[in-house]
């Protein structure tokens, strides 16, 4: 006798539902980390802005001035650089390494248009600042409504 497991009539949602699962187990296998919100991104990087400006902070501890080159080509901020770790003891045999050493390069797709002779970087206990001045276009605008 064979023993069938009773399932509900499957619905388009069930139906997504499932496929999700199976796709989020297919690139399990690609991710090195399996803590919620592990990102291997690196820098990390925050995107902000005010009426004036946009402000990209990015955190580089170990980093110095002179290993980083920030450049603004075409609306996208490309931060580039080297990260040197100091070598441990030979015979150390580590349990979790998670702070890597060389070459960086991070881009990214800037929302606003912005004044590139006006941009300015700035590094304080390892946070990069990267402060780039909209254009006048971009910079809202109070428009004063008459009465008719």
């Amino acid at each position: 006798m064979a023993i069938i497991r009773w399932q509900r009539e499957p619905s388009s949602f069930s139906e997504f539902d499932r496929l999700r699962r199976e796709v989020d187990r297919l690139f399990s296998g690609f991710t090195a980390g399996t803590e919620p919100y592990f990102s291997r991104a690196y820098p990390t990087v925050i995107l902000s802005e005010d009426g004036d400006n946009l402000y990209v902070r990015a955190e580089l501890p170990g980093v110095k001035t002179e290993d980083l080159d920030v450049t603004l080509v075409e609306g996208r901020l490309m931060i580039r650089g080297e990260r040197n770790i100091p070598e441990e003891h030979a015979s150390a045999g580590y349990h979790r390494r998670e702070r890597e050493g060389g070459t960086f390069r991070r881009v990214m797709t800037l929302p606003e248009r912005v004044a590139p002779g006006k941009v300015s970087a700035a590094m304080k206990d390892g946070v990069l600042t990267v402060t780039l001045p909209k254009r006048e276009e971009a910079k809202p605008r109070k428009i004063s409504v008459k009465s008719a």
